[in-house]
């Protein structure tokens, strides 16, 4: 029997938890955490991205750093799954790969969307559900997102495996423009 793990952040959360996030995200512009005095390096994942609407890097971004953003996101996503699999990508629409937690089990990986779990008729699945949901902290170009599961599939499956959200549907990533 495999152990099924139950996501957290399906459950519903106390009332006091609510009132926190709708205040976090009413004022969270307010109370990002940027260090004084060091802007060379971009920090992203210390402000608080909550106020942003779906699929929105923020409001002053323009369609020209829309456009660099997802030049260089091609960029990275080409030479982080090397040619061969860029290709693949390109033709297919899709990546699958193998999971080596749960044999049997393929991750298939499309740009812009949730992770599908695949399994052969009679291959016990770990997740009630056959769609994972894993949004990125800030916002990030599809592309750029999806290089960066593609690591952690082929990499770091455990962490893949105890933060991903089990979905009965398929839809596009929230974070990811």
């Amino acid at each position: 029997m495999i152990r099924r793990p139950k996501s957290i952040r399906s459950s519903r959360r106390s009332p006091e938890v609510e009132i926190a996030s709708w205040w976090r995200r009413l004022l969270g512009f307010l109370f990002e955490l940027e260090e004084p005095g060091d802007d060379t390096v971009e920090r992203p994942w210390r402000r608080n991205w909550d106020y942003l609407p779906k699929r929105s890097a923020g409001p002053g971004f323009s369609s020209a750093d829309y456009a660099e953003a997802r030049r260089r996101a091609r960029d990275v996503a080409r030479l982080t799954l090397g040619e061969d699999q860029w290709s693949a990508l390109q033709r297919q629409g899709y990546l699958d790969h193998p999971s080596r937690l749960f044999p049997g089990l393929t991750y298939r990986l499309r740009i812009g969307r949730r992770i599908e779990v695949l399994a052969p008729p009679g291959t016990p699945m770990p997740w009630e559900h056959r769609f994972l949901c894993i949004n990125p902290t800030y916002p990030l170009p599809e592309e750029e997102f999806l290089a960066h599961l593609f690591l952690y599939v082929r990499d770091r499956e455990d962490i893949i495996v105890r933060v991903a959200a089990p979905q009965p549907w398929d839809q596009t990533l929230g974070r990811t423009f």
